[in-house]
């Protein structure tokens, strides 16, 4: 199944190996992947680390109220909805032609309380009320690179306004060394935050490669132990940064205001697959 959607062409791909399994690509990059069987089955390594954190922000099992900034083929949100059963979940995403194909071909569960949005991520959270949701998650890529406007201090004091006051701030981000762009991303949300983490693979962290990262930001403690535990025992293990080796990490790195604000680094060729 091919479409073009806003931002390029989109493709549903079967996965061989898993009967209703589909990987979406789009221009062919790989977006999200999806086994509608098994929403709890997460392919690629970030979002095997995302859903540690999402497993980790409150007591298993209770319903969180969540908002998704990229919406892609709604694989976090139909986790979230599978381990967490009754959550109420907002889905944004710019590409509304790319929501439709999603829905259309690879439906959620009837009983899934989940409202999709076609809408530029920051336009619609400026326009969000305060305190209303328990996690957001930011995910969203203009091709294969953050938008700058959803980079800066204006950008995370709009999300820390949103969240509730135990509220956790989630987002998928990419760089390599010397990673100008995470450690900006890190100092500008220290400055609405006072607790964060970061967690990657450690082939990335020492330089060796381009690579995910995802960040964590609260203003309460997060379970870096529960988080550690289930990283490192990941099928892709990756490394827990927290506390003052984090602070270290950003060294002395200046937050992003709005008129400085650029996308993440361009990957370099065939960076990103299947994790």
């Amino acid at each position: 199944m091919t479409r073009v959607v806003e931002h390029g062409t989109a493709k549903l791909m079967p996965d061989i190996d898993r009967e209703r399994a589909w990987l979406l690509t789009v221009d062919g990059a790989p977006q999200s992947y999806v086994d509608l069987d098994e929403p709890t089955h997460l392919e690629f390594e970030y979002a095997r680390r995302l859903g540690h954190l999402l497993d980790t922000v409150a007591e298993p099992g209770r319903p969180l109220d969540a908002l998704h900034l990229g919406g892609g083929a709604l694989t976090l949100p139909r986790y979230l909805a599978a381990t967490r059963p009754g959550s109420r979940q907002h889905v944004v995403d710019a590409d509304g032609p790319l929501l439709d194909l999603v829905a259309e071909h690879l439906p959620l569960p009837p009983d899934s309380r989940v409202a999709l949005h076609a809408a530029d991520a920051r336009a619609w959270l400026e326009a969000a009320p305060d305190d209303s949701a328990d996690v957001l998650v930011a995910d969203v890529f203009g091709g294969s690179r953050v938008p700058a406007h959803l980079t800066s201090v204006a950008y995370v004091h709009e999300a820390a306004r949103v969240l509730r006051p135990g509220g956790v701030y989630l987002a998928n981000l990419a760089d390599a060394a010397p990673f100008a762009f995470l450690r900006s991303q890190l100092a500008t949300l220290a400055t609405r935050f006072e607790e964060l983490a970061l967690i990657a693979e450690p082939g990335v962290l020492r330089g060796r490669r381009f690579g995910n990262a995802v960040l964590a930001a609260a203003h309460r403690p997060l379970d870096i132990a529960a988080l550690s535990r289930r990283t490192a025992a990941d099928a892709f293990p990756a490394r827990v940064e927290h506390g003052a080796a984090l602070r270290d990490f950003t060294g002395g790195a200046r937050p992003v205001r709005d008129e400085d604000a650029v996308p993440s680094p361009e990957p370099p060729e065939g960076a990103f697959g299947i994790g």
